[in-house]
Formats: C-alpha cells, sequence, structure tokens
C-alpha cells in the first residue's frame, strides 16, 4: 500500500472547482483533505492568489509514479499549460511525500523540493496531519517557515471524500 500527500493549488478561472476536481477525481482513494488556504504567488509575483489545500491518498495498487500521473491527468483535465515557471495556472498537484520514499530523478523528486519550507505545504497538511514527517526534514510541526499571508478560507469546503 502506498500513501501520498499531494499538494494542489490554482489560481485561474474557478480556483475551488479545479481544486475540487482533484477530490473528486481521487475520491476512492482520499483519505482526507485539508481546509482551503489563499496564499499570494510565489516566483512569479505578478499574478492571481492561489487557493492552496493537500489531498493525502491511499491505495494498495499506486506506486510514487502512479501518483504523479494521476495529478498529471488531472491538471490536463482542467485545462493546464505549462508556459512559465511558477507562473500562473489552473491547476497544480505536486507529490510532495510518498511512503517515506526518496527520489532524485529528474521527473519525481521527492520528497518535493522546496515542501519544507513552504507554508502553502506545511500548514494545510499539519492541519490534517498534526504528526507529519517529511524524509529527509523530519516533523513537519519542527520546521521553520513562515506562514505570513496564508489565509485560510473557511467559506471553502472541498468535499464529498468522506463518503467514499
Amino acid at each position: 500500500m502506498t500513501r501520498a500527500v499531494l499538494s494542489i493549488g490554482s489560481n485561474l478561472g474557478d480556483r475551488f472547482a479545479f481544486l475540487q476536481s482533484v477530490v473528486d477525481g481521487l475520491r476512492p482513494f482520499v483519505v482526507a483533505a485539508s481546509p482551503v488556504y489563499e496564499t499570494a504567488a510565489w516566483g512569479v509575483e505578478d499574478q492571481p492568489d492561489f487557493l492552496n489545500a493537500i489531498v493525502i491518498v491511499s491505495s494498495d495498487d499506486v506506486n510514487e509514479w502512479g501518483w504523479l500521473r494521476r495529478g498529471q491527468a488531472l491538471e490536463n483535465a482542467a485545462g493546464r499549460v505549462r508556459e512559465k515557471r511558477w507562473g500562473p495556472r489552473t491547476l497544480d498537484v505536486d507529490v510532495v511525500s510518498v511512503d517515506g520514499v526518496t527520489s532524485d530523478h529528474p521527473e519525481l523528486l521527492l520528497p518535493h523540493p522546496g515542501a519544507f519550507e513552504r507554508a502553502t505545504v506545511l500548514v494545510p497538511w499539519l492541519d490534517v496531519e498534526p504528526d507529519a514527517v517529511l524524509a529527509g526534514h523530519g516533523p513537519v510541526a519542527g520546521l521553520e517557515f513562515s506562514a505570513e499571508g496564508v489565509r485560510r478560507r473557511d467559506d471553502l469546503v472541498l468535499s464529498g471524500w468522506m463518503d467514499a
């Protein structure tokens, strides 16, 4: 069985609907979905704010590559276009961690680079898994990161996964 932590984000179009599409697309595998957060763009700052969340998934038949391919298929279904690194996007699905697996393959770096310092990943992850551990970095709760500008959106709730 593999268990993966996926970071999802959107800053174009119906941002919340794109996040919900991940939960809907992975419904049989979803163990938990975090609250939704709104954050300013990072990297390329002249773009709309992002909605972000964490989805924890689990399956007996899906490995780290399977989670990557499923995430990419969901991005493609959302019309994701890769024009500029860290640029605006309809949907971003990043594989953050898979059962402590590490990978230096250029297509699938695990744990996801930068995850250890990104509040857009760590804040929602701690909401659903306070004792989370990031391979190579230790307990998430002990990592140093700034949560400044990360605003919880209690008016947006990812649904449909608890009855899966």
